[in-house]
């Protein structure tokens, strides 16, 4: 059974991945879709969706040990995927919501 979840999550993440490289799905980024008119006009949608792309990319990589785990039944494999999932996502946020970097005037 674990097996068949994490290889879901895998590909919901590749899923997700596949449509921020298109430059769709900025509904689904959190805090864009409530931001304001404003903010929405001065947010370089391309280089936010394909950062969220990437990141989604990450995010499945990160978790190619944790289905490994549940195949070797190692669970120091679970463990070392867990920290890297929480590494990623916790770098991931504080990149995107400091310094502007998706802001344009």
């Amino acid at each position: 059974m674990p097996i068949y979840v994490h290889s879901a999550v895998i590909l919901l993440f590749l899923v997700l991945a596949a449509v921020f490289f298109r430059g769709k799905g900025t509904g689904l980024i959190a805090g864009y879709n409530t931001a304001s008119a404003y903010e929405k006009r001065h947010t370089d949608e391309r280089k936010l969706t394909r950062f969220m792309a990437w990141l989604m990319l990450a995010l499945a990589a990160c978790f190619v040990p944790i289905l490994l785990s549940a195949v070797l039944d190692a669970m120091w494999l679970f463990w070392l995927g867990f920290a890297l999932f929480l590494a990623v996502a916790v770098a991931g946020v504080v990149y995107a919501n400091t310094g502007n970097r998706f802001w344009k005037p």
